[in-house]
């Protein structure tokens, strides 16, 4: 195949059904920012804890954040995924940054 018709051609596009949720219950997750919704700050961490039916064309999720005492409900299109840190991982890389 020639440079010019691999320019050409284009992937298939990758549709997902709109009504299954993107995140299950118990993944982490952040807000995204730029919605000027949330009073939390944008970055904070949150946890799944529950899948709710769709508003409109959007579908949305129960969060909760561990230093808050009340959960959010957020749409789908403000949240992305985050991996969670084993435990201890932070410590180790405080250490590795800051000791001598």
């Amino acid at each position: 195949m020639t440079a010019a018709n691999s320019a050409n051609r284009r992937e298939p596009a990758v549709h997902r059904d709109p009504t299954i949720h993107l995140f299950a219950v118990g993944q982490v997750v952040r807000l995204r920012g730029g919605y000027g919704v949330f009073t939390s700050r944008v970055g904070d961490i949150y946890r799944i804890t529950a899948t709710l039916p769709p508003s409109g064309n959007a579908l949305q999720y129960r969060i909760r954040n561990e230093r808050e005492q009340y959960e959010r409900v957020a749409p789908e299109d403000s949240l992305e995924a985050m991996r969670a840190a084993e435990p201890g991982e932070g410590d180790a890389l405080m250490d590795r940054t800051f000791s001598r």
